[in-house]
């Protein structure tokens, strides 16, 4: 078998493969990188040394068997049988997503467990499973977004045969797979890049430290090396998208910007696989160039996760107004109408979080509505919270499902952060299992620091390598079946249903929404061609002028009667409806 590794600075490499040293040689064709041969199958252990240092892991390691430390391993990727290998793939518009951590999705943690879980995905109308990174980190659990390795399945979730038995049950149940994937910075721990090439640059910083090489010395080969890395899940593990972590933090000045090639590359593996495939890029510029096709001068990606939808209902909601929620919670009703019909909030506006105007005017005739995705609830807003409470925790059932009925039939592609279906009473907490003692207690001591500073006390917030910690962020799967949650769960399903069932509700124009409130009535209400969805977030009734036009009642929160001949809606306190008119 042939093993080869790009390590340009180094003046000798040796493959060390089930304790058999073997030396390597230049590849001619090929500037920097090394070749060998050794004899080798699937599960075979092997490594690379350079400069007669330590054996490492390949950087393009397939399988990581002991940990982000430990040797590499072969993985056959033809040796597992598909049985859904005729899989046509699912696109990203028309979809609802739901964001699912493997680690706490149920109690086992493994993607085998997640698996077994899938039906009540189905059942509840969702199209994919956005999964949380799965390269491999230090210890057991997680968030994830400390991986390294980045061609490989976290061991303790199953390895790379548990995620293909993953995504082959999903597509047996119609549901596409997303998979989250950190491509700006590595974990502290395990990351053996810099030992063999130059991965990482000082020319830019990140909040991580130095950034990934994009644009200085060395740079193609380090961008070839995190293309290749997508391109795998896409192909080898047959993944239906990726949302790409906070690109915001990708620093490139090239003149073709590191996006524009990944999106490049992906667009041609669809075609040549003959399934759709899209990116999902998380990003807080605003800028919809991202989301703009190439052809139109963008860098082509396919959506974006939109943290101003988010934060416009959050401050509605809930009523805070600290920190990057100021803004939004100044604007109120008239901000989450902005939003609605405009995709962005901040869209060159002043951002007083940042002191400094922010965003660019998204041209809704150019970028369709699904391009763009809406959440109340995702793991960061959840996780980021001092306590990982949920909204559950805070908002009556009646506020909750106004926050679905909007996220759900607002113009956006509507994403659910797992567990949220049924208004989960179980919050979900930042967790670590760092090995390193004294990276540990960094994290700890951090993460305590932060809160203080937001008046806090120490021992209110949740230590991070407590495994009940962990515990405490799991599923309760006995919620879905008892009130209040068996009834947040059918509205859920009733409102996804309408969403699949009107088109009116899968329309991509975002020019032909209509939004109207009462900040003092505390009501809000859009029109999406004949549907109109109406929220009323105050505790009194209201009475929502709506027209004289006929309205059929399609789903109420509470028991409410279509307006009568004055065309007035007279809706209950903390209730919402979802209304056809003709």
């Amino acid at each position: 078998m042939q093993f080869e590794v790009w390590a340009p600075q180094a003046g000798r490499v040796t493959l060390h493969c089930d304790d058999v040293t073997h030396a390597m040689r230049h590849d001619p064709g090929r500037p920097g990188w090394w070749r060998g041969e050794a004899g080798a199958h699937d599960g075979t252990h092997y490594g690379f040394a350079v400069d007669d240092g330590p054996v490492l892991p390949d950087p393009r390691s397939r399988r990581q068997p002991e940990g982000p430390d430990g040797w590499s391993a072969v993985v056959d990727q033809e040796r597992y049988e598909w049985r859904t290998a005729d899989w046509p793939g699912r696109p990203l518009p028309g979809a609802v997503l739901y964001e699912l951590h493997v680690g706490t999705y149920t109690p086992e943690g493994t993607l085998d467990a997640a698996a077994a879980r899938l039906e009540h995905l189905v059942e509840l109308g969702v199209t994919h499973v956005e999964l949380m990174p799965l390269c491999p980190f230090p210890g057991r659990h997680g968030w994830g977004y400390e991986g390294v390795s980045l061609w490989a399945v976290h061991e303790p979730y199953g390895g790379p045969e548990a995620l293909k038995r993953f995504v082959d049950r999903a597509h047996e149940l119609g549901l596409g797979v997303v998979l989250d994937v950190v491509h700006n910075h590595l974990g502290p721990s395990g990351n053996y890049l810099p030992a063999f090439g130059p991965y990482f640059t000082e020319t830019h910083h990140t909040p991580w430290g130095a950034a990934v090489n994009l644009d200085a010395p060395g740079s193609d080969e380090v961008r070839a090396y995190f293309v290749g890395s997508a391109l795998a899940w896409l192909r080898d593990y047959r993944i239906d998208g990726l949302r790409l972590d906070a690109v915001h933090a990708l620093k490139d000045t090239r003149a073709c910007h590191f996006l524009e090639e990944l999106s490049t590359a992906v667009d041609a593996l669809a075609e040549g696989l003959g399934r759709p495939l899209f990116l999902i890029a998380e990003s807080d510029l605003n800028d919809p160039r991202l989301i703009t096709p190439r052809a139109k001068g963008g860098l082509g990606l396919h959506a974006q996760w939109n943290d101003d939808f988010h934060h416009t209902l959050h401050t509605v909601l809930t009523g805070e107004s600290q920190g990057y929620y100021a803004d939004f919670a100044h604007a109120s009703l008239g901000g989450l109408a902005k939003t609605l019909t405009g995709g962005y909030f901040h869209d060159g506006t002043y951002s007083s979080f940042r002191g400094r105007c922010h965003g660019r005017p998204l041209d809704p005739t150019r970028v369709a509505a699904h391009r763009l995705l809406g959440y109340s609830q995702t793991h960061d807003q959840v996780g980021n919270r001092a306590q990982g409470d949920r909204l559950a925790a805070s908002l009556s059932p009646g506020l909750l499902a106004c926050a679905a009925a909007l996220t759900l039939t607002a113009p956006f592609t509507p994403m659910l952060f797992m567990g949220e279906e049924w208004a989960a009473g179980t919050p979900w907490q930042f967790f670590t299992d760092h090995t390193d003692p004294e990276l540990a207690e960094a994290v700890r001591r951090g993460r305590r620091r932060e809160f203080a500073a937001h008046g806090w006390a120490e021992e209110d917030i949740p230590d991070p390598q407590e495994p009940a910690t962990r515990d405490r962020s799991c599923l309760d799967w006995s919620e879905p079946g008892r009130e209040p949650h068996a009834r947040m769960l059918a509205w859920y399903r009733r409102l996804i249903a309408l969403r699949h069932d009107q088109p009116d509700l899968f329309d991509p124009d975002l020019t032909d929404i209509r939004a109207a409130y009462d900040e003092d009535a505390h009501w809000f209400a859009f029109r999406r061609g004949d549907i109109r969805v109406v929220l009323n977030l105050g505790k009194e009734s209201a009475a929502v002028p709506l027209g004289p036009r006929r309205a059929e009642v399609l789903a109420a929160w509470e028991p409410v009667e279509a307006p009568g001949p004055d065309g007035l809606l007279r809706l209950p306190g903390e209730s919402c409806v979802v209304l056809a008119q003709s």
